[in-house]
């Protein structure tokens, strides 16, 4: 069941949370067709009232107040991480659709009374994992549904992260309030994982480095994943901006990916195929437009797909890996190409809009939004792990709730 907005006045939109990334939001959102931004909520008066007269929007201090009006369709959050599950079992609870920052909640307990909610609520919730709506990823996904690429066997994250904006007396180093590196940020890349994988990890270990005389501000996790695969992810808050660097390395076996960036903008692929699969790689930049659309991001028109096909590049003698055998004489090598570094913010702003009429399109028509609650619920429960783990030192087991049926409670 879904509940749409009142015909003829559009989708009236609340803010909760007006600091920097809030701002970041409604500057993401405002432009969608039929959006009106309503209410702009913060504790801290001021802020919501210097955010509210930028979008002609009324000020409120609460999430109960936002919520109890009547041309408030759906809300966003953007407060510290503590808070997002409480806002958004009240905001479901009301019957609003609830668009919310990542995580969905920074303890295990509060993302499944989190998801219980969604699961009976009219309202649909989507959780802003900004990786699910990067074109790049997308078209990777689509690479092996096609069968271009083979599953997934090995998934790593290395992230060097600027720590150049995060003071000693930061919220983002109290897992009070972010839950910790693994939940705060880790559940982008834990989401990820398990887009590109298919699967929940059963198992994971983690490690914590704390800087001498300060917080821990490196993490590793391990997940296993079934079938015999692997996901390895590295967060460091090590950096000044100009140095910061992240590179996804996906492994498939008979080819690989390199991924750059936190927000991917350049992706290399290289693969060993056969004459058909040479064919239908050469193919691919014709389909560029179609591999990499993602519904509601508008592309900026210099997005680039280019493949070249080194024939013969091996010998035509069957090759075998983790006990596959095939005749892989071809080599390719696929550039994905959307404008490099400089076009980060464009497309950190275009997936977060992805996101955001993911929710409006589910809202108006049904349907599951590609990262909804039980995405939101998985990450954390992997994160917990790991953060877990990392503290008693043992591996620990995940254990994901199985998903429920909308308008069924879990």
């Amino acid at each position: 069941m879904s509940i749409a907005p009142q015909a003829g006045r559009g989708f009236g939109l609340a803010l909760i949370g007006c600091g920097g990334f809030g701002a970041y939001v409604l500057d993401a959102v405002r432009d969608i067709p039929g959006l009106r931004i309503v209410a702009c909520a913060d504790p801290d008066a001021d802020r919501a009232r210097a955010l509210a007269e930028r979008h002609g929007a009324a000020v409120h201090a609460t999430v109960e107040e936002v919520v109890a009006r009547p041309d408030v369709d759906g809300v966003a959050l953007a407060t510290p991480p503590a808070a997002h599950a409480e806002a958004a079992v009240i905001a479901l609870r009301a019957s609003k659709h609830v668009f919310c920052e990542k995580p969905m909640a920074v303890t295990l307990a509060d993302a499944a009374r989190v998801k219980e909610e969604a699961d009976r609520a009219p309202g649909v919730l989507v959780v802003d994992h900004v990786l699910r709506y990067n074109p790049i990823l997308r078209m990777l996904q689509r690479l092996g549904e096609e069968g271009l690429l083979d599953a997934l066997q090995r998934f790593a994250f290395e992230n060097d992260a600027s720590d150049e904006d995060l003071g000693p007396d930061h919220w983002f180093w109290d897992p009070a309030h972010s839950g910790g590196i693994h939940i705060e940020h880790g559940v982008h890349f834990f989401d990820a994982a398990r887009a590109l994988m298919g699967s929940d990890p059963v198992e994971v270990q983690g490690t914590a480095v704390r800087r001498p005389g300060g917080p821990v501000d490196i993490v590793v996790a391990t997940a296993v994943h079934p079938c015999g695969a692997v996901a390895t992810h590295t967060h460091s808050f090590t950096h000044a901006h100009r140095t910061e660097r992240q590179l996804m390395r996906l492994d498939y076996g008979f080819a690989e990916a390199r991924v750059s960036g936190w927000i991917p903008t350049y992706a290399t692929v290289t693969a060993w195929t056969d004459d058909a699969g040479a064919a239908r790689w050469e193919r691919l930049p014709e389909r560029a437009a179609e591999l990499l659309q993602v519904p509601g991001l508008r592309p900026h028109g210099e997005d680039r797909v280019t493949v070249s096909v080194a024939r013969d590049a091996g010998s035509d003698r069957p090759a075998s890996g983790r006990g596959v055998r095939r005749t892989v004489p071809h080599r390719v090598d696929l550039v994905i190409d959307l404008g490099g570094e400089a076009r980060k913010p464009y497309v950190y702003s275009e997936s977060v809009r992805a996101a955001f009429t993911d929710m409006l399109l589910c809202a108006e028509h049904g349907g599951t939004p590609v990262a909804d609650a039980q995405a939101g619920l998985a990450t954390v429960a992997v994160a917990e792990a790991a953060t877990r783990s990392a503290e008693t030192g043992r591996t620990v087991p995940v254990t994901v709730p199985a998903p429920s049926p909308r308008g069924e409670a879990a």
